[in-house]
């Protein structure tokens, strides 16, 4: 049975310069949804490309002292080996200057006119270079381009215009007949309401002012305005022709399925392209995504604020499917997402080394140790079990569901749950206990042969998203990727396969004031200024004493009823809607105990696992949080509120009394 088509597109990156983070994270989004429709049996057809004409891309060359063209070659091979480095499986890379798509440009240009959709007169206004666009006196924001805040000039010229009045009730008509058009559903409501609802003006599809574009064929000394030029690449990229008889690829694919668009463009894609669309008589594309932004610190990414990050600077630091997954991880589907080194860090540290790559390593580990590598499914399943099972069978359907919605970094914690359910299970089984009784080798290798089929299972998923780390994980421990369908059965995993000898660490954790600290050697990054020290702190280093209120006498009876022993923090994560709480899997002796402490501004969770502390082990168990905390960590605090656990200054084994 023939695959059905799914054609997608991101919007084309403009070559005015090298793109930031935050425009190589659409292509990421982009390359995730067209990796996962692949998954789900769809025939894709992923596009990209490059905007390459304007005035803006004529003054830099010039600025440049090269050519307009030379100088969009050198971006676009720019822009097109940082979507290469980023691992996205785009099936065209477009150019707005390549031959067939000129030609197309102008035919469109000539049908519009002689069917009376594009007539010629004057524009005064204010223009805005950077943004390429018009505007009057109202639309200003405190005398500035409402876009970019720049600067914008008086202009007037000969210009051809767009009827856009002509279509608008149009459209209206058919984003009111299918809500999906436009998502999230705010940006269709802005849409409605700032401009479609108030009436349109005319639209300028014409300069005269600079030649770095498409000329009109009928009148050179115009050339084609930039949004009926770069708009129209997602018809003219899969072959059709204005006019003329349309390949085959473009009866196929066209309509698109989605358009995956910045916030910032939603007008342009939402009301200009389906006007224009109209116009050609051509059918509108299925759905148009306008995805929030990435931030650095609390502003938009930009050259002149000095806040920007490119991706191959984080590759190198982080590794391309780390950088992968915090920008699809932490992008909230309506809002806008926030990026900094030291969030990167965090997110290395915590999801990537400590639940996915120590459960991998751990897991690898334990199977080579007690059996030579040998993962072998028993049968000596115990209720506990269960719980693992369902969580992996059920994760392949709570991902489609989130990527059916678009909801990638939803996708993304629903994977990441079911390697948290892996690592739990770890803690419940204690393969380490298990070891110590021969009788019970049959029952260690039933827990290890499920820890690797929770493994295969998640990393199987993880495709879409991390396709290196997802080849490396199965490879590995020795599996296959499965399907989509294969996903909810578990026990697939052959019975007798080999885990490999030497598990590959997949992300190693870093220190993150060692890399602030080699990047502001290499980028220039300033440090905050030193503080001066507050009163009673002492310079030289030396130590600040501090007296406490005291409390009542206790008796050496009362002191004795406490237990205080040493643990060893074996896994710890974030308290979710909690900005101080972490909770500890911390082994006291044989047990492992579950201690919830509000310590979070003072320790991320991949500091402590492996730590030994100082533990109340005795005292009545509490909610906190809705979580159960069976004991008490002992922390030190100083006058300013700043904590350290209490650890042993010789290496205690875990469970030794504190006396």
């Amino acid at each position: 049975m023939a695959k059905k088509p799914y054609y997608m597109t991101t919007a084309i990156a403009y070559t005015s310069g090298k793109p930031h983070i935050g425009n190589t994270y659409e292509i990421v989004l982009a390359d995730s949804i067209a990796r996962y429709r692949r998954e789900q049996g769809y025939d894709v057809f992923f596009q990209t490309g490059t905007d390459e004409h304007g005035q803006k891309i004529e003054l830099k060359a010039k600025e440049a002292g090269v050519t307009p063209q030379v100088f969009v070659d050198q971006v676009a091979g720019e822009i097109k080996r940082i979507w290469d480095l980023m691992d996205t499986s785009y099936d065209k890379f477009i150019r707005t200057t390549d031959a067939d798509h000129e030609a197309q440009v102008q035919k469109i240009f000539k049908k519009l006119y002689d069917q009376g959709d594009i007539y010629k007169g004057h524009y005064e206004g204010l223009y805005c270079t950077p943004c390429e666009s018009f505007f009057t006196e109202s639309q200003l924001v405190d005398g500035k381009c409402p876009d970019c805040g720049r600067e914008v000039q008086p202009a007037k010229e000969e210009a051809y215009f767009f009827k856009m009045s002509k279509y608008a009730q149009a459209l209206i008509d058919h984003i009111n007949a299918h809500p999906e058009f436009i998502q999230p559903v705010s940006r269709k409501n802005e849409m409605m309401n700032n401009f479609l609802l108030p009436g349109l003006q005319d639209l300028c599809v014409s300069r005269t002012s600079f030649k770095w574009g498409i000329p009109v064929d009928f009148d050179p000394k115009h050339v084609v305005y930039v949004w009926l030029d770069a708009l129209t690449n997602y018809i003219t990229g899969i072959g059709y022709d204005c006019g003329g008889e349309d390949s085959d690829q473009f009866k196929k694919f066209w309509p698109a399925d989605l358009h995956l668009i910045g916030k910032d463009i939603i007008r342009f894609h939402t009301i200009y392209w389906p006007i224009f669309l109209m116009a050609l008589g051509v059918p509108l594309p299925k759905q148009v995504f306008g995805h929030p932004w990435l931030l650095q610190g609390d502003g938009k990414m930009s050259k002149s604020k000095g806040n920007v990050l490119y991706a191959d600077d984080l590759v190198e630091y982080f590794g391309v499917d780390a950088v992968r997954y915090f920008v699809l991880h932490e992008m909230p589907f309506d809002n806008d997402g926030v990026i900094s080194w030291e969030l990167l860090v965090e997110r290395l540290n915590s999801d990537l080394a400590n639940t996915l790559g120590n459960l991998v390593n751990r897991t690898i580990s334990m199977s080579n140790k007690y059996f030579g590598g040998v993962v072998e499914n028993t049968g000596v399943a115990e209720p506990v079990d269960e719980e693992l099972k369902a969580v992996a069978c059920e994760a392949a359907e709570k991902v489609g569901a989130k990527m059916d919605e678009l909801r990638v970094a939803d996708a993304i914690s629903e994977i990441f749950t079911l390697f948290k359910r892996c690592n739990k299970y770890i803690d419940e089984t204690m393969p380490w206990a298990l070891a110590k009784d021969e009788a019970k080798k049959p029952r260690l290798a039933t827990v290890l042969y499920n820890l690797v089929e929770g493994i295969c299972m998640g990393a199987s998923l993880l495709e879409s998203f991390m396709p290196s780390t997802s080849k490396k994980i199965l490879a590995q421990v020795g599996g296959e990727k499965r399907s989509l369908e294969d996903l909810k059965r578990f026990g697939l995993y052959p019975s007798g396969n080999k885990v490999t000898e030497k598990p590959e660490i997949l992300f190693a954790r870093l220190d993150i004031q060692e890399v602030l600290k080699d990047v502001e050697e290499k980028f220039g990054k300033s440090e905050p200024a030193e503080e001066e020290p507050e009163e009673g702190e002492k310079e030289s280093g030396e130590s600040v004493a501090i007296d406490l209120e005291a409390k009542p006498e206790v008796s050496i009876e009362e002191f004795g009823k406490l237990q205080f022993q040493v643990g060893e923090v074996v896994a710890c994560e974030a308290v979710k809607k909690s900005k101080k709480l972490l909770c500890f899997q911390v082994k006291v002796g044989s047990r492992v105990r579950q201690i919830v402490s509000g310590i979070k501004s003072h320790y991320t969770p991949e500091e402590v696992v492996g730590k030994k502390v100082m533990v109340v082990t005795n005292l009545k168990p509490a909610k906190l949080a809705g979580l159960l905390s069976e004991g008490m960590l002992l922390c030190a605090e100083d006058a300013e509120g700043n904590l350290a656990l209490m650890t042993p200054d010789k290496d205690m084994p875990s469970g030794s009394e504190i006396c």
